[in-house]
C-alpha cells in the first residue's frame, strides 16, 4: 500500500505535536502491559519516553531505549519525526505517578486508579474542563494540532471505556501475543462495578470517571474546543477518546495510526473505528524493508504504535517530507541508539 492509506492535504503554517502523559495503576497487573521491564516500572515509562522524544536520550535512568528483543520504542520514531520536521514537542502531565523530568503543561491530575475496585478518574469532570481550557489556549499557538499519548495499560482502560459505551471492542497490545484473557477479566470486573452503580454511570464522562484513565478526559476536552485541524495520534486509546467525544455531541476527529494496529488479528480496530464514525488514516512505514531487525519486529506485531508515532509520521508526510526521507530518518535515529 502507499505510505498513507489516503491523501491528506495540509496548508498548516504552525503545526504542533503534543503528547499527553499519564499512568493507570492497571499497568501494574502482571502481564497486562509490555511498556516496561516490570509491571511496577511501567509507571516510569511515560517520563522516560518523553525524555527520549525531547532530548534524544533517556537521561534519568540507565535503561535501554528498546525492548529486550531489540525492538525500538515508538518514542524513538516520534523523536526522529520531531527532528525531521524541526518541531519542539509539547507534553501534558495529565496524571503521572512520578515527577516528570522534562517540562510539561501540568493539569495537576492524579494517576488513574484500578477500575476493578474503585473509580478510575474521580476528577474526570475537572480534568475535562482543564482540557477545554487547553484547547482554547492552543488555538492561539497552532493551526494543526497532532495529539499523541503515553499511558501504559491504556489499551485495557480503552477496552473498558469502549465496551461501557456499547462498542464490542477488541484491543491491541504492545506484546506480540496479546494478553486478551487478562484484559477481558479486567472488563468483567469493571462491568460488574458499573452494573452496581446503575444510574450513576449514565454519561460518557461518568464512564471515564468509572473506568478510564487521566489522558482521556483531558484529550476529550482539548478536542471539544480546538476548532482548527486536529489529529489524534494513536490506536485504540484514541478510538476511546473519539467515542467519548461522539457521545458528548462533538465532532469526531481524525485518527492517525500505523498499519500494524489495523492488521492486528487479535483486535478489531477498523471495525470499531467505522462503527464510531472515525475517519482514520493508516501509515505504512514498511519497517520490514529497512534492514533493521528491531524495526522489522513491528511487522510481526510487537509494539505496533505508541507516543503518537503513527501521527508523527503522518505529520511529517503532510508537511512535505517524502516516505524515503521519513524512513531514512527513523533508521538513522534508531541505529544511533544501538
Amino acid at each position: 500500500m502507499p505510505f498513507l492509506s489516503q491523501e491528506s492535504p495540509c496548508d498548516s503554517k504552525k503545526p504542533l505535536f503534543c503528547s499527553i502523559l499519564a499512568n493507570t495503576l492497571i499497568s501494574r497487573v502482571p502481564g497486562i502491559s509490555g511498556a516496561g521491564p516490570t509491571p511496577e516500572k511501567t509507571l516510569f515509562t511515560p517520563i522516560l519516553d518523553a525524555e527520549l522524544v525531547a532530548h534524544g536520550a533517556i537521561t534519568s535512568m540507565p535503561v535501554r531505549s528498546d525492548t529486550p528483543t531489540g525492538c525500538p520504542t515508538p518514542a524513538s520514531i516520534t523523536r526522529a519525526m520531531m527532528q525531521l520536521c524541526g518541531i519542539t514537542p509539547m507534553f501534558i502531565n495529565a496524571g503521572l505517578s512520578h515527577r516528570p523530568t522534562i517540562p510539561c503543561l501540568d493539569i495537576y491530575g492524579d494517576p488513574g486508579n484500578d477500575p476493578r475496585v474503585t473509580d478510575a478518574v474521580p476528577r474526570a469532570n475537572e480534568m475535562y474542563e482543564a482540557g477545554r481550557w487547553l484547547g482554547r489556549a492552543l488555538l492561539q499557538s497552532c493551526d494543526l494540532l497532532v495529539v499523541g499519548e503515553c499511558v501504559p495499560g491504556g489499551t485495557t482502560t480503552a477496552l473498558c471505556v469502549l465496551r461501557a459505551l456499547g462498542y464490542p471492542a477488541r484491543v491491541s497490545s504492545s506484546y506480540v501475543e496479546n494478553p486478551v484473557h487478562l484484559k477481558d477479566a479486567v472488563w468483567q470486573a469493571v462491568s460488574r462495578r458499573i452494573e452496581k452503580k446503575g444510574a450513576e454511570v449514565a454519561s460518557p464522562l461518568d464512564i471515564l470517571r468509572c473506568t478510564g484513565d487521566p489522558m482521556m478526559p483531558v484529550c476529550a476536552g482539548i478536542v471539544s474546543t480546538f476548532s482548527h485541524r486536529l489529529v489524534l495520534a494513536g490506536g485504540t486509546q484514541m478510538l476511546a477518546v473519539a467515542a467519548v467525544v461522539k457521545g458528548m455531541g462533538f465532532r469526531v476527529p481524525m485518527v492517525a495510526t500505523t498499519v500494524y494496529v489495523r492488521d492486528d488479528p487479535s483486535a478489531n480496530f477498523a471495525e470499531i473505528a467505522e462503527s464510531i464514525g472515525v475517519p482514520v488514516v493508516y501509515v505504512d512505514p514498511e519497517f520490514g524493508d529497512l534492514g533493521h531487525a528491531g524495526l522489522a519486529r513491528y511487522c510481526i506485531g510487537e509494539v505496533k504504535e505508541g507516543m503518537g508515532a503513527g501521527g508523527a509520521m503522518f505529520m511529517a508526510y503532510i508537511m512535505g517530507h517524502t516516505p524515503s526521507a521519513i524512513r531514512n530518518c527513523i533508521f538513522e535515529t534508531v541505529r544511533s541508539y544501538s
